[in-house]
């Protein structure tokens, strides 16, 4: 049986930042936020875990307020490309939900360091570029509230607050960066089959 290191993939590849100078920068920017938050992080600590110079930081990057500005796009773009495409499979709304949550949770889980960093830093961001990750995370909500939306139209779920219980999907999707541990027993996978599970459960979904 696979473990969660082996499975968990954390480093994204990052491949759409280039040069590669600025991607060794992003890549070591993830890694210094989710272990000590973007205030306690210093820009020469990011160049140091890059292997470079503190002003080849600014070469590629105005401010430190900036790099996390396009981490935070980027995993934004990217965890709602993968909730999108799930939950645009073919089938009910409860199998519709289900893969939306088993694999929004497998994003979290297996890219926790990058997820981390993405949704517990927005309060960083300058107002300009906070407004625009804000309106990603709309979207994210708007594709679950879809989905909820037609499973009580349909009969499916027993939702009374679809707003709420929107809400509640994803932050308990989200929050999976927050503890996922690689050394843990269960795989990203595993967790993404449980909160499904779970999830269809609390809409009380027919079977």
């Amino acid at each position: 049986m696979s473990t969660a290191k082996d499975t968990a993939g954390e480093d994204m590849p990052w491949d759409e930042v280039t040069p590669e100078a600025a991607r060794k920068l992003l890549v070591a920017a993830v890694e210094a936020f989710a272990e000590q938050g973007y205030h306690a992080t210093t820009t020469r600590d990011i160049a140091g875990r890059a292997g470079m110079s503190p002003a080849a930081l600014y070469i590629h990057y105005k401010t430190k307020e900036e790099l996390l500005h396009r981490i935070s796009r980027i995993g934004h773009e990217k965890a709602l490309e993968v909730l999108s495409g799930a939950a645009g499979i073919e089938g009910t709304p409860s199998e519709r939900l289900a893969e939306a949550v088993s694999s929004f949770v497998r994003w979290h889980a297996g890219r926790h360091n990058t997820a981390r960093v993405v949704q517990y830093e927005l309060d960083a961001l300058s107002d300009e570029h906070r407004t625009e990750i804000v309106e990603l995370r709309r979207r994210s909500d708007a594709v679950v509230r879809e989905i909820l939306r037609e499973g009580v139209e349909s009969g499916e779920f027993d939702v009374p607050d679809v707003p709420g219980t929107t809400l509640a999907v994803l932050s308990l999707c989200i929050d999976v960066a927050r503890w996922f541990n690689t050394q843990g027993r269960r795989t990203p996978d595993e967790v993404g089959a449980l909160y499904a599970d779970l999830v269809l459960r609390m809409v009380t979904a027919q079977k």
